[in-house]
């Protein structure tokens, strides 16, 4: 299977090889890996669970696991520094089962090549049959190879960012006892 949405570059690939299976073995997914080279040196790292909704502290966790191996491996010649995250509300879909997870949802899908003269597509998710990405735009529902995309994500909608609210508080992710707390302490600190 092409992961080159997960890593993109030979680098990446090889970051990837690396850190799998040490997130995996954790229970958890990598999304996406990047190595980023700019005024300093960064390796950002995309994990959650299976089933979505990955917490800080399991972050840190990946973090802490990841570096350990990264310090035995060695991959990386220059400083850097690590980044593990969460995807996000607007994730990138990196896997083919995140087209299917996410169906009816809208998103950007950019390819490598022309396809009908063009290489973005933007549209909600209709699911995936067997590697072709299915996707509802203007002209009806067209499907794109898994392999042609370069990249993928989720739009952030009104009805995202509801549906994840309604997955985190079914998993218990959020406590709102704690919110509570949050906002109270927060109004009365202005009040001094």
């Amino acid at each position: 299977m092409n992961n080159d949405l997960i890593a993109k570059a030979a680098i990446d690939r090889r970051m990837a090889e690396i850190i799998t299976p040490v997130i995996e073995d954790m229970g958890f997914e990598l999304v996406r890996v990047r190595l980023m080279s700019g005024k300093q040196t960064t390796l950002q790292i995309m994990a959650d669970r299976p089933d979505g909704g990955i917490e800080v502290d399991e972050l840190a966790e990946v973090s802490q696991a990841v570096s350990a191996v990264l310090d035995v491996e060695d991959p990386i010649i220059e400083e850097y520094t690590l980044e593990v995250s969460s995807p996000g509300i607007d994730r990138p879909l990196t896997r083919l089962k995140d087209f299917d997870m996410f169906e009816g949802y809208e998103a950007k899908i950019e390819t490598g090549d022309l396809i009908d003269g063009r290489r973005r597509f933007k549209g909600a998710l209709a699911g995936i049959d067997g590697d072709e990405v299915l996707i509802n735009v203007e002209e009806g529902t067209i499907g794109l190879k898994f392999d042609w995309l370069t990249d993928a994500k989720l739009v952030l909608t009104d009805d995202l960012i509801k549906e994840m609210l309604r997955q985190r508080k079914a998993s218990g992710a959020i406590d709102e006892t704690k919110f509570d707390d949050i906002e109270t302490e927060g109004s009365t600190e202005g009040d001094d």
